[in-house]
């Protein structure tokens, strides 16, 4: 298949790349990659079999993604340039862009739903959260307090590696099931709805859920030296009007993986994509 890949954060670059040494027919635009030959957008579109945009898809419903170009790419170019029936795969598209592919018949694929994808990018995620937590926090991780609001892939990993460092960890969740693989795994754990009471005993908050889970009542529990780190898609889990308001220090950490480790995590995507690819043929 003659894919064609437009803009994306330097782990697309990175994906590019891997797709093309695997060897892939591959050409771009506005990513920042080594050995791809450039295309125009209507010419680039037209010849491939798939599209491949980056994460997010776009911001604004009307462009693509694309940091690292200086110009604009319109959503509506590839539309008009896509034969239907060409595949697109991009990372959370959004409401937006979903429905301009249905109406031009275009096959859209959101490969950062896919369970593999999700599992293996809690790896960079964890990895970068600690980076920020070391690099904020007057105190070693080693004995530190923590709290990791949510138990699901990114939650268990990071749990994990924090265990291995040493931090006295808790884990909030909602299931039966979560409070016993904590409690197997040595970890305490809270309730996540009824957080408000255990926080002020922490030094460091990674929030995982993507709901506003640390709101005002939350955050003005807290104790005056915490940190909290939001790891959560946008809009985030955090009221930050309310923290802003008690003086909380939160960082709100987006797009980890293409930060911190952009090889790695172009590399699982490429997998990914090859994946879906596979299938489809």
């Amino acid at each position: 298949m003659k894919l064609f890949v437009i803009g994306g954060d330097s782990r697309i670059g990175y994906m590019a790349e891997e797709l093309l040494r695997r060897g892939e027919s591959v050409t771009g635009l506005g990513i920042s990659a080594e050995g791809i030959p450039v295309r125009l957008l209507t010419e680039g579109v037209q010849e491939a079999d798939a599209v491949i945009l980056g994460v997010p898809a776009t911001r604004d419903g009307e462009t693509v993604f694309a940091p690292s170009y200086s110009g604009l790419l319109p959503i509506d170019g590839i539309m008009e340039a896509a034969k239907p029936g060409t595949v697109l795969l991009c990372g959370i598209p959004g409401a937006v862009l979903t429905e301009k592919c249905r109406t031009a018949g275009l096959k859209l694929i959101d490969y950062f739903s896919r369970e593999e994808l999700s599992l293996l990018n809690a790896v960079p995620t964890a990895e970068g959260a600690l980076e920020i937590a070391m690099r904020e926090l007057p105190i070693t991780l080693w004995k530190a307090r923590c709290l990791v609001v949510g138990f699901g892939r990114i939650g268990k990993y990071l749990a994990h590696i924090l265990a291995a460092l040493g931090a006295q960890v808790t884990v909030s969740a909602r299931r039966a099931a979560d409070f016993a693989r904590a409690r197997m795994l040595g970890y305490e754990s809270v309730e996540t709805g009824a957080i408000t009471r255990a926080v002020r005993n922490f030094d460091v908050i990674f929030n995982t859920v993507p709901e506003r889970v640390l709101d005002a009542s939350v955050l003005s529990a807290l104790s005056p030296d915490a940190l909290v780190i939001d790891l959560a898609s946008l809009p985030g889990g955090v009221d930050t009007e309310a923290a802003r308001a008690f003086g909380v220090k939160t960082i709100h950490a987006l797009s980890l993986p293409g930060k911190v480790a952009p090889v790695t995590a172009g590399k699982i995507l490429c997998d990914t994509v090859q994946g879906i690819l596979s299938e489809r043929n």
